[in-house]
């Protein structure tokens, strides 16, 4: 899987891609050709619940950040 960090792009393109709504495409172009399409995945929309506490909501992100790196390492 490639990776790209936000933090390394043009600010007018990271918010383009950061703003993207889930299921949103985002159609890549370069000179006047179709080049890609990306699509915003659900799984980072916010939660659904509003009820949820923002620790809990901090705690599950780190969770699941933790198991991503274990699963690389």
């Amino acid at each position: 899987m490639k990776r790209l960090d936000l933090d390394d792009l043009p600010p007018k393109v990271a918010a383009l891609l950061g703003g993207l709504e889930p299921g949103e495409e985002l159609v890549l172009v370069q000179h006047g050709a179709v080049v890609g399409r990306l699509t915003a995945d659900v799984a980072l929309a916010p939660s659904a619940d509003p009820h949820i506490p923002p620790e809990q909501h901090a705690r599950e992100v780190f969770e699941n950040f933790r198991s991503a790196i274990e699963d690389e390492f």
